[in-house]
């Protein structure tokens, strides 16, 4: 899944004709890079890429004062197709990926349990800390007018799957911890 051509796909065909440079400013400020896997430094050469393969096309150059020449970008109709197929593919195709937790839990609980308790618990606070700072951001998005329905709502996503590790938690920590000997 190629989710650096999915973003930039999207955002041609939601925001018009942009340039690479505006595309990494969005990507940069949305913290895409570590929610969603996308890499910023690929911007560039997958935007080279698309166009090669007519998945968008360059309609301008541009240069400001002094700052780089740069080139503003347009999805064209395969590229519409191209995104439609990746956002199925996205949302339809379950994708579990490396789990740190499941693999320091199935393979190194037999340390000192009570230390592992502390672990779970220092996770835990991380987790709850974690919770109250998103639904602060969302919150302060909302009031300035600058997210609205669907991005709010995936902040509050984020904050349930979140919630869900919270619950689990605390309702195995303690099987989690104990010793079979």
């Amino acid at each position: 899944m190629n989710l650096t051509r999915l973003m930039i796909l999207g955002l041609l065909a939601s925001q018009g004709p942009i340039h690479g440079h505006e595309i990494k400013k969005i990507a940069k400020y949305t913290d895409v890079s570590e929610w969603g896997g996308v890499g910023t430094g690929a911007i560039n050469r997958e935007l080279r890429q698309a166009s090669e393969t007519g998945l968008v096309r360059a309609v301008a150059v541009q240069q400001v004062g002094r700052r780089p020449v740069r080139t503003v970008y347009e999805i064209t109709g395969d590229g519409r197709r191209e995104l439609s197929a990746l956002r199925e593919r996205a949302i339809c195709e379950l994708r579990f990926g490396p789990d740190s937790l499941a693999v320091a839990l199935l393979f190194g609980r037999a340390q000192d349990p009570v230390a592992l308790d502390e672990l779970l618990a220092r996770r835990r606070e991380l987790l709850a800390t974690t919770v109250a700072e998103l639904d602060a951001e969302r919150a302060q998005l909302v009031s300035e007018g600058r997210i609205h329905g669907l991005d709010s709502a995936l902040f509050r996503r984020q904050m349930i799957l979140l919630e869900a590790e919270i619950r689990w938690l605390d309702e195995h920590r303690s099987t989690v911890t104990s010793r079979r000997d």
